[in-house]
């Protein structure tokens, strides 16, 4: 029996990617730099798609072929090699969207996180209750297996805030997303009362933009997740569009959503008077 190809991980795709990268900067084609490395023009390429393990020591000289000078960067890239590890979003490969699946893997990655929601609630920060009625009024309509299943991976990607050395991480939340109304009331009450919660933890910032600030960017109104990396040049920013969960991390996109979550962060109440508002909000429901 033939096994089948086991997909290369979100890290090694990554580490793909910028050491092409450094090999376009240093204007090689796949051609030459396989010449120059003594490897099959084959071997480069599959190195940058992250089909090929490579060790430590080869990316350290793949990156001196590439005349690449920044040794924090260097040191950063040659820790993300190794073999591939099975991490516990795997199991759901075969039931989710693999766009879906691998935004866990991001967050687990990240060595930050900062999310920025108009009408959507974070998906770190969703009760089960919550989270269930969203499934229940998907379109189109879920299967009750499919909502399950979808419900058991949202809560299990929570784990990396309650890990014992949990991810930093800041959500910035419309007005608009608290009063969605998902649920019901009784299931908006627990919400809010479990976001509040939630940012009693120092590790958890979340600050409300209330109706009535018209100076923040809207980014085109989709949720934004913004993944930091060992280094700036190995953040991430992820984008939920109708056609799944998009990655991005060249520097033009990073720089552009830095900014933009920085913006959105200033218009923000901050963390005492967001939790005082969010309060407000559910004791008048």
């Amino acid at each position: 029996m033939v096994r089948a190809k086991v997909p290369p991980t979100v890290r090694q795709r990554r580490l793909g990617a910028e050491l092409r990268r450094l090999r376009e900067h240093a204007d090689l084609s796949v051609t030459r730099a396989g010449e120059l490395f003594g490897v099959p023009q084959s071997r480069i390429s599959n190195i940058e798609a992250g089909s090929y393990a490579v060790s430590a020591d080869r990316v350290r000289a793949l990156a001196r072929l590439y005349e690449c000078s920044d040794d924090v960067l260097i040191q950063a890239l040659a820790a993300m090699t190794g073999g591939r590890t099975r991490g516990w979003w795997d199991e759901y490969r075969a039931l989710l969207p693999t766009e879906m699946v691998e935004v866990a893997e991001y967050e687990h990655e990240a060595t930050e996180l900062k999310v920025a929601v108009l009408v959507a609630m974070p998906g770190l920060l969703q009760c089960p209750e919550h989270v269930r009625a969203a499934y229940n009024q998907n379109v189109p309509a879920l299967r009750p297996f499919e909502i399950e299943h979808c419900t058991a991976f949202r809560i299990r990607r929570q784990g990396v805030l309650h890990r014992e050395s949990p991810l930093p991480y800041t959500a910035i939340i419309h007005e608009a997303a608290l009063r969605m109304g998902i649920g019901g009331a009784d299931v908006v009450r627990t919400q809010l009362r479990h976001l509040m919660d939630m940012g009693e933890h120092e590790h958890i910032t979340i600050q409300v933009i209330p109706f009535g600030q018209a100076d923040f960017p809207a980014a085109g109104g989709q949720p934004i997740t913004y993944a930091c990396g060992p280094v700036p040049q190995l953040d991430t920013v992820l984008l939920d569009t109708d056609h799944g969960c998009r990655a991005h991390h060249a520097e033009d996109d990073l720089v552009r959503y830095r900014e933009v979550l920085d913006h959105m962060r200033r218009c923000a109440l901050d963390p005492a008077e967001s939790r005082n508002f969010i309060h407000k909000i559910a004791k008048d429901l």
